[in-house]
């Protein structure tokens, strides 16, 4: 009798045994909850959609992610060539940056903003997403609340999300040319908003935010005690006669507000190499430091290297990018206006937000269907915030005139 219980015991473990290993009785690992409630990344999803296009109207045309549409300078290969190739960029380098790209970039925003900025200033990151990351980590913490514009940069949304910071929405003008309105980043910060975030020239809509409004907005942080983060990743394509985009660098205590991102991928066509910056006070650039060597460590070596050395050699060279990206933008305005229904919400640096004339469709059925059967590929609007289903997002600065002059008979 217990020979027999004992066998039974032994094929009931067994059995068990196998239904573990089958996963029976083991719950399932779970994802981190803020990050698996995210949508996946938004450019793979339209670029499946191009790969639909049969060609039927001719060549794609490209304008979904801010890529540069023109190759990077051949001295700028050859110094990041030279630079990969020194046995003294393979090691681990200072988590602030190498000294020879925080000194020239602090050289050259001293020239543009025609204010006193130090290498203590600045802090190199691996590109612009990670500067705003490692930032908002600095300056916020989880259950914290961030105020974006809307329509936003989805990064920059996402990123403030798998974070658990809240994200506050301003509200911007459309009829307007898409600015911050005053009223509700004021609503924002009154409500407890710890950072105030902007992208100018903006990210999806191209507005150039007046220096007057960017003053304004300083202010109202400074009187809420709230930072200020600039995203000004498109700067260097702003118009010859703009002058400096802001004077918020000459204002005294200006450390204790603001904080700017800069990104080099775009001025030097290097958006592989992964390189941004981050400007604000020293004492902000300790706390990112701390991130940051949680993060990356340092910023990739042979690349700040060549780029502290192209900046004074490629001057003249990112000023001529400077015009051919506004004679794309001119063509852009000249198709926009052959097409009665379609819009241009806003337009300048490297982008343009599309008013579509589809009113019973979604921004992402016209995006889609546009890729598939006109090949024009572009991002709907709903992927850059809240009630933005009636626009396109146009990165205009991927084409060359003669390719965004294809778009009259696409879109039409």
């Amino acid at each position: 009798m217990r020979v027999a219980q004992h066998i039974d015991s032994v094929q009931e473990c067994r059995s068990l045994s196998r239904l573990y290993h089958l996963g029976a009785f083991m719950p399932a690992a779970q994802a981190n909850p803020l990050v698996a409630r995210l949508s996946p990344p938004p450019i793979p999803s339209v670029l499946a959609w191009a790969r639909e296009y049969r060609g039927g109207k001719g060549p794609l045309v490209d304008l979904s992610q801010a890529v540069p549409g023109y190759p990077a300078h051949p001295e700028m290969l050859r110094l990041l060539g030279e630079a990969a190739a020194s046995p003294k960029t393979t090691g681990y380098g200072p988590i602030e940056g190498e000294g020879v790209l925080r000194d020239a970039y602090a050289r050259h925003m001293s020239s543009v903003y025609d204010a006193s900025v130090s290498s203590d200033n600045i802090h190199i990151t691996a590109g612009c997403n990670q500067a705003f990351m490692s930032a908002a980590i600095a300056l916020a913490g989880a259950g914290d609340t961030v105020a974006l514009t809307n329509p936003f940069y989805f990064n920059q949304e996402t990123t403030l999300a798998m974070l658990g910071i809240k994200r506050v929405l301003v509200e911007c003008d459309a009829e307007h040319g898409f600015l911050p309105k005053l009223q509700s980043a004021e609503k924002a910060l009154a409500g407890g908003a710890k950072v105030l975030a902007i992208v100018t020239p903006n990210n999806p809509t191209g507005a150039i935010y007046p220096p007057a409004l960017l003053l304004d907005l300083f202010l109202l942080c400074q009187r809420h005690g709230a930072w200020l983060i600039v995203d000004e990743t498109y700067r260097d394509f702003l118009p010859d006669a703009h002058g400096a985009p802001h004077p918020l660098l000459t204002i005294p205590g200006w450390d204790e507000t603001l904080v700017l991102l800069y990104s080099f991928s775009k001025s030097f066509c290097i958006p592989g190499h992964r390189l941004g910056a981050i400007t604000a006070g020293a004492n902000v650039i300790a706390e990112i430091t701390k991130v940051m060597d949680n993060m990356q460590i340092c910023a990739p070596r042979a690349a700040q290297v060549a780029a502290a050395q192209a900046m004074p050699l490629l001057s003249d060279w990112r000023a001529g990018n400077r015009v051919e990206i506004a004679r794309r933008a001119n063509a852009l305005r000249i198709v926009m206006a052959q097409l009665p229904g379609w819009e241009i919400g806003a337009l300048g640096a490297y982008f343009a937000f599309i008013r579509h004339p589809f009113e019973g469709l979604s921004s992402s059925a016209v995006a889609e269907r546009l890729a598939k059967e006109a090949g024009v590929v572009c991002l709907p609007g709903s992927y850059f915030g809240e009630g933005q289903e009636h626009y396109l997002r146009l990165a205009f600065a991927n084409a060359d005139a003669a390719s965004i002059g294809l778009l009259a008979d696409r879109l039409a």
